[in-house]
């Protein structure tokens, strides 16, 4: 241990204590005598301070400093003494094309190992000075390539500072060049495998993504019960406690009935329904803000564990700031609602646009979580990477963005109302193309803003997702699957056609709240679903 912390550099601290001379190697475990003249020569110029020298006889590399401080209990070497220096190992030749001297310590048990300055610096293993795998002795660090000395088969010993014969006598250094510096630094960090993140982050995000899920249900049930503007003020921590008195309460709805709802909408309306109103949206903006809490207290307390990779810190991060955004952006869609248009009559209502970013954002922090979570908690199959699993695994990613379209084209049908119209199946009315398809100019509009398109390109788009799934699962009879793949198979086909079944009775039956939640949730499985297989068909990384 003590021989591991020597440091020859000029102001590393003190040298190494003398030690016995040693019977010299076997004259093969040098070079010709012309490099070593050279480089006994250069060491005498440098005065013994441990400097040697390059390929090409002008390149010099003082040794790298050891670094830290002795360990407990060991006390510091003292200066050696005048007299015999060192002897240098034979000079070695690199992949890279790089030459140098080596100088064998004879009083180093193990390995000697000689990195350049570039490998010690990126390296980990060699900046923290951690055990790397071998029994490393010290790392030194010279110009051009790296080198490792090993100990030689028989007998022998390399000479040390001078004095008496050790007994026994330790094995000499036998120079052996390793491969180049990335190639060496990716073998060694290959060997030590990354620390695994506990599965308690997994379980964590697995259970924030059902928080999320929970909050889209519950907006779209403020949606559906028309009491997303009941509330016309937005404030972080004031709005966090409800009115609770008589002549709170009556304040509250003084507030609501100078906005554009209550003139249009709900004139009649009394304090007893407001309640009610207020309440459900009250219920959705506190539920937002403790997903705000699940995800950054865990995370934060996660960081200062250290639990977290650095890919998982930038994963995490990102997740935090998206649920802050999501926030503002709920805001941000209610204000829409509330603002005054003296030249329309319509019934109030937020706008399609934004309403379908806070659900497409919702439905992204929901997705992202959920994946993120499988793919920390479900081990990897490992599938042959045949041709039809390719096939399969692409086709089972269009099918999940098919399905994550159909669920945003849901927001502009809400948006809209545009499910109160047409309410037959599977015509629309008495036509397959109903007439006022294209009633909005420009042609673009029509995707966005006319009840009949949007509710036609949602029917299109559920029954091309359905037909998707059914495509998918067929194609996945035919190959040999996991047990918990062909679960997920399985699972995605029985879910699509419960979502369909919801869809159009949602339909015929005109709209009733609780049917359409259960759609809304409907889409969430499905898309669930599809996000579990795409994790059992991920890439195994080689």
């Amino acid at each position: 241990m003590a021989a591991a912390r020597l440091c020859t550099a000029a102001g590393c601290g003190p040298a190494p204590a003398p030690l016995p001379p040693q019977a010299p190697p076997p004259r093969s475990h040098f070079r010709p005598r012309p490099l070593a003249a050279r480089a006994r020569a250069a060491r005498g110029r440098e005065g013994g301070r441990g400097r040697v020298e390059g390929g090409g006889g002008s390149r010099r590399a003082s040794l790298a400093r050891c670094g830290g401080s002795p360990a407990p209990g060991v006390s510091a070497p003292p200066s050696p003494p005048p007299g015999p220096r060192p002897r240098l190992a034979r000079a070695l030749t690199c992949a890279g094309g790089a030459r140098g001297l080596l100088l064998a310590l004879g009083h180093v048990p193990g390995i000697v190992m000689v990195t350049p300055r570039c490998v010690r610096k990126c390296s980990p293993c060699f900046r923290q000075r951690a055990p790397l795998p071998g029994s490393l002795g010290m790392l030194r660090a010279v110009r051009g390539g790296v080198r490792l000395l090993l100990p030689a088969r028989g007998g022998g010993a390399v000479e040390g500072w001078g004095g008496p014969a050790p007994s026994p006598a330790p094995a000499p250094l036998t120079p052996f060049c390793l491969p180049p510096q990335r190639c060496l630094q990716r073998r060694l960090l290959q060997q030590v495998p990354p620390p695994a993140t506990p599965p308690a982050v997994g379980r964590w995000l697995l259970a924030c993504s059902g928080a999320v899920a929970g909050a889209v249900v519950l907006g779209g049930v403020t949606r559906l019960t028309e009491s997303g503007l009941s509330m016309v003020d937005w404030h972080l921590v004031k709005e966090m406690k409800p009115p609770r008195t008589q002549q709170e309460w009556e304040a509250e709805f003084q507030k609501y009935q100078q906005f554009p709802e209550f003139k249009i909408l709900n004139h009649d309306m009394t304090l007893t329904e407001f309640k009610f109103i207020w309440y459900m949206e009250y219920s959705h903006r506190m539920w937002g803000r403790v997903v705000g809490l699940a995800y950054i207290l865990p995370a934060t307390y996660f960081w200062r564990k250290g639990w977290l990779s650095r890919p998982m810190k930038g994963c995490v991060l990102a997740l935090c700031g998206l649920v802050c955004f999501q926030g503002l952006l709920g805001w941000y869609m209610v204000k829409s609602g509330l603002e005054e248009k003296p030249d329309s009559y319509d019934i109030p209502r937020v706008s399609q646009y934004r309403l379908a970013a806070h659900l497409g954002s919702a439905l992204v922090l929901y997705s992202a979580s959920l994946w993120t979570g499988l793919s920390l908690l479900l081990p990897q199959h490992k599938l042959p990477e045949t041709q039809q699993l390719l096939r399969l695994r692409q086709f089972a990613h269009g099918t999940t963005a098919l399905i994550f379209l159909t669920a945003l084209s849901g927001a502009f049908v809400a948006g809209l109302d545009a499910g109160l119209v047409y309410n037959s199946f599977p015509k629309m009315g008495e036509r397959w193309i109903p007439d006022d398809l294209l009633a909005f100019s420009p042609m673009l509009r029509n995707m966005f803003e006319n009840p009949t398109t949007v509710q036609f390109d949602h029917r299109v788009l559920g029954i091309a997702s359905v037909t998707a799934v059914t495509a998918l699962y067929l194609f996945s009879r035919k190959i040999p699957l996991p047990h918990r793949t062909r679960m997920a198979v399985t699972s995605l086909l029985a879910v699509a056609c419960m979502q369909v079944g919801l869809g159009i009775s949602t339909l015929l039956l005109y709209v009733p709240t609780p049917l359409a939640a259960t759609h809304q949730s409907g889409s969430l499985a499905l898309l669930s679903m599809a996000l579990w297989l795409m994790s059992e068909l991920r890439r195994v990384p080689k």
